[in-house]
């Protein structure tokens, strides 16, 4: 279990099917999420079983709880973990929308991307953020991650095409705002 200040982040259990299975189908808590389909629940306890069963990289997928009422609200996740490269693609989702606004997402982030360069000796964290995501990108840009380009017209939503904005933060830059050398 990885601890922040507002969060824990643990193994998913088949316990927390029922709420990914309610936030997989809320478009609301879905729109800034990379697979944007609706799944029966049969469909979502197959990849819930998956990610259970999983232990080690490419992949790392944790339930984000509310520390302080060991509430689970969502998941954070380290894809596409590459130990030869060094780097890994964030991925994040706070389903409970109740939790939104709070400061949850930069403590989750931050507490995800300290594991990363800490523990899985990562140099290179990335990640792709809708442009009409606002709320997300002052989290990553909170956290350390700076915009490296876009992907003009790459997701359409709500009748028109946005931009997928790419960013990253490397292991120094981390660090450094940390006061503190590369570990």
């Amino acid at each position: 279990m990885l601890t922040g200040n507002l969060v824990r982040l643990r193994p998913i259990e088949m316990s927390d099917l029922d709420r990914y299975w309610t936030w997989v189908n809320d478009s609301e808590a879905m729109e800034h999420v990379a697979v944007r389909a609706l799944y029966s629940r049969a469909e979502e306890e197959e990849i819930l079983s998956k990610l259970v069963m999983q232990t080690q990289p490419p992949e790392v997928v944790l339930a984000i709880e509310v520390a302080a009422e060991e509430r689970h609200i969502g998941s954070v996740a380290l894809h596409d973990i590459s130990s030869k490269e060094r780097r890994a693609t964030l991925g994040i989702m706070i389903g409970d929308k109740a939790y939104w606004n709070r400061g949850i997402g930069t403590d989750t982030v931050q507490t995800i991307l300290r594991y990363g360069f800490e523990e899985l000796n990562l140099n290179r964290i990335d990640l792709t953020v809708d442009e009409n995501n606002p709320r997300g990108i002052a989290c990553y840009r909170k956290c350390g991650f700076v915009e490296e380009g876009r992907l003009r017209q790459h997701r359409f939503a709500k009748g028109r095409y946005w931009d997928t904005v790419v960013m990253s933060v490397l292991a120094e830059e981390f660090f450094a705002a940390q006061g503190r050398s590369e570990a």
